[in-house]
């Protein structure tokens, strides 16, 4: 080989280094990271971190049906009760949680607590609380509220839980 294909090589790794492959996206160093725990949320939906949230007993839990995430006509109309108690404390923040049943793999019921969670907080928004006050976490099967293996305790542990946090910004 000549000395002046030698010479052309380098050059060449260097035009390719600096122009990249053709079809990747170039990331910026101004671009923000992703942060997992907000995947999959509202633009809107407030952050959960440093923050406890409790059940009070104005705020009752609502249950689903075996792989739904649909709201059922009893779980409306507790969660329009649920509304009226969070209408008349505008200091709450609110969270909503979304458990399943033992069955099925942990990335599914954590999908699915999700989409419960939304379910309830998206019922809460339609009613009129504003979603900057609602926030939604997924515990899947992470969290039973029951531990027997059968059908009564397994409708037990799907469900949605509201709890809130007394905002102190608001007193």
């Amino acid at each position: 080989m000549s000395t002046r294909y030698w010479k052309l090589v380098p050059l060449s790794l260097l035009v390719f280094a600096i122009t990249g492959c053709a079809g990747k996206a170039q990331v910026k160093k101004d671009d923000k990271k992703t942060d997992d725990s907000q995947v999959n949320k509202p633009v809107d939906e407030p952050s959960l971190r440093g923050k406890e949230y409790k059940e009070v007993p104005e705020l009752v839990t609502i249950y689903f049906d075996l792989d739904q995430s649909t709201l059922r006509t009893d779980a409306r109309e507790t969660l329009q009760k649920n509304y009226e108690a969070l209408k008349n404390h505008s200091d709450w923040e609110v969270l909503v949680e979304g458990h399943c049943d033992e069955r099925g793999t942990t990335e599914y019921n954590l999908g699915l607590g999700q989409k419960r969670a939304s379910s309830v907080r998206q019922y809460y928004r339609t009613l009129g609380i504003d979603g900057s006050r609602i926030a939604t976490i997924s515990y899947g099967k992470e969290n039973p509220g029951c531990m027997d293996h059968n059908e009564d305790c397994w409708s037990k542990n799907r469900r949605g839980v509201t709890k809130v946090r007394i905002n102190p910004a608001t007193k």
